[in-house]
């Protein structure tokens, strides 16, 4: 490990392989480095019941076209396929008696119904529409209406998501409409969200068309015709198997269950080398398994230059101790990680055979009957595990975890969250769902994760390319820098290792923002 090899990357997630493949396709040298047992990081698989399922990431968004791209460079295009247009639902507080919702019996206390379609976020774009009513009632959706008779006073300046629909459209929109989608997509509340990040064009759009539901309305016209988001058949799994396929075509290192421990650079900005400490636990080297040694060894990379390609706490954390430049940079307003459960239920459920809550279900935080803050009907979404399962079998996803507060899943046992899992499951769904039709259940925690899309993240941002900029050999990527999912996290990689590429080779290119 003292010959310096050409480049180190630490973190074996989808943006660590896409940067170090971008290195090893031009010749040089690459080893990867991964705490865990495995590479992918939230692309990942399981197999329930003799399914294959994803334990992760499920789709990626078709948006700027890179994730396709990228997938047909990997010989992976005949595997793309679109889900099922249903649509979801959400799961909500009852109005009071007299609004288009309502409970349909005094016991009731939360109800389901349809997402409206022509929506931003859950941001309505025509707040009188019949799908919109039937969520907020008439008394929400004629104040959602006077948004377009108010002034746009702040033009291009609003940051705050949830402010901005308040502001405009009023409570209930935001309560009923806007919260569950952003909690299910960003694990976030949407007063937390940063609207250039989560939204890119909304400002501009709404100093355009004067309103908010009109730049919505614009928004949507703008995109193109289609599904906004893909999958892969067998799973999105099959996405880092591919490229950790292509990297061993380039003969790069892969070397599991190792942890950086601290990071220092030597030598000359034209000639850098960079010292990497380790700890490999003695099981991730056959060496060391039968040795009468310690749990964990200390060892010593050394590269010419690094990627950094870790969770956002661990990143900050290696590169704080490397100049001034990076000292600031744990001061700044980062948010809190978030811990999220992801539980999978396989199940004998003939009743699910038609779908009823479309593709999946996204929930009020307020819903007094429901703990998950979503959930997704697997076979109802994918035709290609339908397919799989069969009639009758059916596959559902619950996510537990909210930003701020505690996990609700944390102190539960395996039983306890399977019998959580399914109570939640017939509520969601409507469907009763007795204990014994369970025939498969899985638990997977995803933990320490910084959202990229809280507010302050282009600022955040901003100084983390400063210092990566006056830093020569050095890279950061990952989604807590590129942004929630993989149409962000591909092409913030793939510039990376582009950079790091040029750099070895002697050349010079301009760098984009990360």
């Amino acid at each position: 490990m003292t010959t310096p090899i050409d480049v180190l990357v630490i973190g074996a997630g989808v943006a660590g392989l896409v940067a170090a493949r971008e290195c090893a396709q031009v010749g040089l040298s690459v080893t990867i480095i991964e705490a865990t047992d495995a590479v992918g990081g939230p692309v990942a698989g399981h197999v329930l019941d003799g399914l294959s399922l994803d334990s992760g990431a499920e789709s990626f968004a078709v948006r700027g076209g890179t994730v396709a791209s990228f997938i047909e460079d990997l010989g992976l295009t005949d595997q793309v396929v679109a889900p099922n247009v249903a649509g979801a639902w959400l799961h909500l507080p009852a109005l009071k008696p007299g609004s288009p919702v309502q409970s349909h019996s005094k016991a009731d206390a939360s109800v389901s119904v349809p997402l409206p379609k022509a929506g931003v976020l859950g941001i309505p774009g025509s707040p009188l529409a019949d799908d919109v009513r039937r969520v907020i009632g008439w008394k929400g959706a004629l104040r959602a209406y006077l948004d377009r008779l108010m002034p746009v006073l702040t033009i291009g300046r609003e940051h705050s998501l949830g402010d901005l629909v308040k502001k405009r459209m009023g409570q209930r929109v935001l309560d009923r409409l806007v919260e569950p989608v952003a909690s299910g997509v960003y694990t976030t509340s949407a007063v937390d969200l940063e609207i250039d990040v989560v939204a890119p064009g909304l400002n501009r759009a709404l100093t355009t068309a004067g309103s908010l539901s009109g730049a919505v309305s614009a928004l949507r016209s703008g995109a193109p015709a289609g599904s906004n988001v893909g999958g892969l058949l067998g799973g999105m799994a099959s996405l880092p198997a591919a490229i950790v396929a292509a990297l061993e075509h380039h003969n790069v290192t892969i070397v599991t269950g190792t942890t950086a421990r601290s990071l220092a650079r030597s030598g000359t900005d034209n000639e850098p080398t960079w010292a990497v400490t380790v700890t490999r636990r003695a099981d991730a080297d056959p060496a060391r398994r039968d040795a009468a040694q310690a749990e964990s060894a200390t060892d010593t990379f050394t590269a010419r230059y690094v990627i950094v390609a870790t969770q956002g706490a661990q990143a900050l954390r290696l590169v704080n101790s490397l100049g001034t430049q990076f000292d600031a940079l744990a001061e700044l307003d980062w948010p809190a990680p978030t811990a999220v459960t992801l539980t999978s239920l396989v199940l004998d459920a003939p009743a699910l055979d038609v779908n009823p809550r479309g593709t999946g279900v996204l929930v009020s935080i307020d819903a007094p009957d429901v703990t998950a803050k979503a959930l997704t009907h697997v076979t109802a979404k994918w035709a290609w595990v339908a397919e799989a399962a069969g009639p009758g079998r059916h596959v559902v996803r619950l996510s537990y975890g909210r930003a701020g507060a505690p996990n609700p899943t944390d102190d539960l046992t395996d039983d306890e969250l399977q019998a959580l899992a399914l109570h939640d499951a017939s509520a969601l769904l409507g469907v009763p769902l007795p204990a014994g039709c369970v025939r498969a259940f899985a638990r997977t925690e995803w933990r320490d994760a910084l959202s990229p899309a809280t507010l302050g993240a282009p600022e955040r941002t901003r100084r983390v390319r400063e210092a990566v900029a006056a830093t020569p050999g050095l890279e950061i990527t990952g989604a807590w820098l590129a942004g929630t999912g993989l149409a962000s996290v591909i092409p913030h990689a793939l510039q990376a290792g582009d950079r790091i590429r040029h750099a070895a080779l002697g050349l010079t290119i301009t760098a984009p923002d990360l």
